[in-house]
């Protein structure tokens, strides 16, 4: 008799790789611009896309629903430009840390037109397209074992089966986890590195200040000692002290 709960343990992790990616859905008038930043650190790879809504669907997409399209870095360098489209997508290996920004720009027309975009922006562990890596490996060899219950064999070669398909998803889950913990370690580092700048630039800034307020301190004082010795001239020339 087949094992039932083998069965259930393969659907369940079947499931948890089906999972359905998320998107950003926004609203962007003609002749206006919108900026998205994401913060990134260097050497993480970054994967976008981004395509116009149909406003009537099942019919050509309007001349007027095209947009602009450029990604740039913290210190203003060019990753990815599209001019006049309608969908497209960007990847690459950050090379310098910070926040990078995707602006869109819809062009002006009359009468005003709104354009509905869609855009997906994912870096480091969750660039990686493990939908595709589930796929090619475990998901399909679960689907085939799926339809070996339907040919009568032996309850050992289904658990064999079961056993090895099971290994392979738990493998790949655990190589995702992996990946996901070591980009977390990665992250805290980073966020340690960017708290010690801070740090420093706090400590640089109120040693500044505080070199600031001796000078006006100084200056304040010449200032009233330059009053005084002033004054007390003036009324010994006038006689009056």
């Amino acid at each position: 008799m087949v094992n039932h709960r083998h069965i259930l343990s393969v659907l369940v992790i079947v499931g948890f790789l089906s999972t359905i990616a998320q998107s950003v859905r926004f609203d962007l008038q003609s002749g206006h611009t919108k900026c998205i930043a994401e913060d990134i650190k260097s050497n993480s790879m970054t994967v976008g896309k981004y395509s116009i809504v149909n406003p009537n669907e099942g019919h050509p997409m309007p001349e007027s629903h095209k947009i602009t399209v450029r990604v740039t870095s913290a210190y203003g360098n060019n990753y990815h430009y599209a001019d006049h489209v309608e969908s497209s997508q960007f990847a690459f290996q950050a090379v310098e840390a910070g926040d990078y920004m995707a602006c869109f720009w819809a062009a002006d027309h009359k009468p005003q037109t709104t354009v509905t975009i869609d855009f997906d922006w994912k870096s480091g562990v969750a660039a990686k397209d493990w939908t595709n890596v589930a796929k090619k490996g475990s998901v399909e060899q679960t689907r085939k074992a799926m339809s070996t219950y339907l040919v009568p064999s032996k309850s050992a070669f289904y658990d064999i089966e079961l056993t090895e398909i099971r290994d392979k998803v738990l493998e790949l889950e655990l190589k995702k986890l992996h990946e996901t913990v070591t980009s977390i370690h990665d992250e805290m580092f980073y966020l340690r590195e960017r708290e010690q700048e801070m740090q420093e630039l706090n400590r640089s800034t109120n040693s500044r200040m505080a070199w600031l307020g001796f000078f006006s301190l100084a200056v304040c004082l010449s200032v009233a000692g330059l009053q005084l010795w002033h004054l007390k001239t003036f009324f010994e020339k006038k006689k009056l002290i």
